[in-house]
């Protein structure tokens, strides 16, 4: 990490952040961790934590939990809100996770969730690398039971092949239903302009749990 990184996770991290150990099947409570009961949303693989961030203090009425297994990822996200909690006085509705993301789902309790985001993850681009994907059945099962009825898995990648599968995936859980193609809020990151520049498509997808 960089000092400024080092620096706000040496602040933050003893109350915001969670490390989520291999194995550990301990229940979750999200309005234990958070200290109230307001909608949850998790984002799996936030990144330098830019979109997570900016979507959380535009949305104050959410908590929402990031996880990642970046190390300066995760230092970056802590010292946005360090920054934001020096500008305004608080970070309250946003938790910091290292680890597993599917490791912590399985410890959350069924329909805790009103969103799930999944902002490009790791496309796995070879063929034989494809099962490694996060976006595959089982996982997207275990996702929406976790989701509220109603609750929304947003997905956006810049890899067109991943974009089909993901699609193809999402419109055969028959517990999910399309909820649209478009941002819906979400921020345009760097990583995400960097794809735009090399000429690849830029590819929303959003599905709602049927009620």
């Amino acid at each position: 990490m960089s000092a400024r990184h080092a620096d706000a996770h040496t602040a933050l991290w003893p109350t915001l952040g969670l490390t989520v150990e291999d194995g550990d099947r301990t229940p979750l409570d999200l309005n234990e961790l958070f200290g109230r009961d307001n909608p949850k949303v998790l984002e799996i693989g936030f990144g330098m934590g830019d979109a997570l961030a900016a979507m959380a203090a535009a949305d104050p009425g959410r908590d929402y939990l990031g996880i990642e297994v970046h190390t300066p990822g995760i230092g970056n996200l802590l010292a946005l809100l360090d920054e934001r909690e020096r500008e305004a006085g608080a970070t309250g509705n946003v938790r910091v996770a290292r680890g597993d993301a599917m490791q912590l789902v399985h410890r959350l309790a069924p329909a805790s969730l009103d969103a799930v985001h999944i902002f490009f993850p790791d496309p796995w681009p070879k063929a034989r690398h494809h099962k490694r994907r996060l976006v595959q059945p089982a996982n997207v099962a275990l996702l929406r039971d976790r989701l509220r009825p109603g609750g929304v898995l947003h997905c956006a990648t810049d890899w067109p092949d991943y974009a089909e599968s993901m699609a193809a995936t999402l419109d055969a859980d028959p517990e999910l239903e399309r909820a649209g193609d478009d941002r819906a809020g979400r921020p345009e990151t760097k990583f995400e302009q960097r794809g735009a520049r090399a000429g690849r498509p830029i590819t929303d997808l959003r599905y709602r749990r049927r009620t």
